[in-house]
């Protein structure tokens, strides 16, 4: 795959697109992505990620500096009470400077918490320190088996050890990091491995400041992956039979709702861009997808689908506008 770097002067802004930058979904937390590579091939992914990817062409890495000032930027705008939340579709502890990003968004006036999603293979017990160092609030752990084999399936490699993620786990555990269990519930496949990673979560006392527990629901995605075997839920199939059940059985909530994380509704930056408006855009980078190229208009990345060509100016139609993502295809 090709890797681009995302710096200040290759004239790509870090608003519009959600393999990078910063996405803003008019509320108090945002998402930080600051590079989208993966080193699992979970069955389930819902952005075919990972080493065996078939949709994948491009790696994104930004420059730290560059994706801090334009946070800064958005966090002037939206108020104190900021949550930085460092996401990816991939595994956000790839990207090199993960340690001294999390100490500069911690150091911005308004932001209160910076929080991290992570697949937990890259932890080690001297990273764990130092990003409690930097001032890691959260660690929401992607988690979704504690069954040996099972695990490894779920992961899609042959090398993944549960045995060191929950080491792991339990180290953020103890560590001035509050822990989140973060598992995708897969109807028909890991049914038996939720409530004894509920147990484990309370266990190992996850959840010391905020909910232990993060069930997720299973979506099929066009480009995601659907492991054989698994039933799709509907949201009330998932909330009113799955999380009730769970919640009775294990004696514990697990209906969380954007309050259990002080997540408050904010204005939400402004779009430049109308869905199914016609404009003109310069092209600037190859895609994440295959046939997809990234061009940059009115200060926004966007997402051109099936582009002709990948330099020069290119006419396009706004196909997706929402919370400021924005996809295109060529007229």
């Amino acid at each position: 795959m090709t890797l681009v770097r995302i710096t200040r002067s290759s004239g790509i802004p870090l608003l519009g697109c959600l393999y990078f930058g910063v996405i803003d979904r008019g509320t108090s937390l945002l998402q930080v992505r600051p590079s989208c590579s993966c080193n699992l091939n979970c069955p389930f992914c819902s952005v075919d990620a990972g080493p065996r990817s078939r949709t994948r062409a491009t790696h994104y890495e930004v420059e730290r500096e560059y994706l801090l000032d334009v946070v800064r930027e958005i966090v002037t705008f939206k108020g104190n009470g900021v949550e930085c939340h460092i996401d990816s579709p991939g595994e956000p502890l790839l990207y090199q400077e993960i340690v001294s990003l999390v100490a500069g968004m911690k150091k911005i006036p308004g932001v209160d918490v910076v929080s991290m999603q992570t697949n937990g293979t890259l932890l080690t017990e001297d990273l764990i320190e130092s990003l409690a160092g930097a001032g890691l609030d959260r660690i929401n752990l992607s988690l979704h088996a504690l069954d040996p084999p099972l695990s490894r399936e779920l992961a899609g490699v042959s090398w993944y050890d549960i045995d060191y993620v929950t080491a792991m786990a339990e180290w953020t555990a103890k560590s001035r990091i509050d822990l989140l269990i973060a598992p995708v519930y897969l109807p028909g496949i890991n049914d038996q491995e939720i409530p004894r990673l509920i147990a484990y979560a309370r266990s190992i006392g996850a959840g010391k400041r905020w909910p232990p527990l993060g069930i997720q629901k299973f979506e099929r995605y066009r480009f995601g992956r659907t492991p054989k075997g698994v039933k799709v839920q509907s949201w009330w199939q998932f909330y009113h039979q799955s999380i009730a059940s769970w919640e009775q059985t294990c004696s514990c909530r697990l209906t969380l709702t954007p309050q259990d994380f002080g997540t408050e509704r904010r204005a939400m930056l402004s779009r430049v861009f109308r869905k199914g408006e016609k404009t003109k855009i310069t092209l600037r980078a190859p895609g994440w997808l295959n046939g997809e190229v990234l061009g940059v208009g009115r200060g926004r990345v966007v997402s051109v689908l099936n582009s002709p060509r990948d330099r020069g100016d290119l006419k396009v139609r706004m196909v997706n506008t929402k919370h400021n993502i924005y996809v295109a295809v060529p007229l």
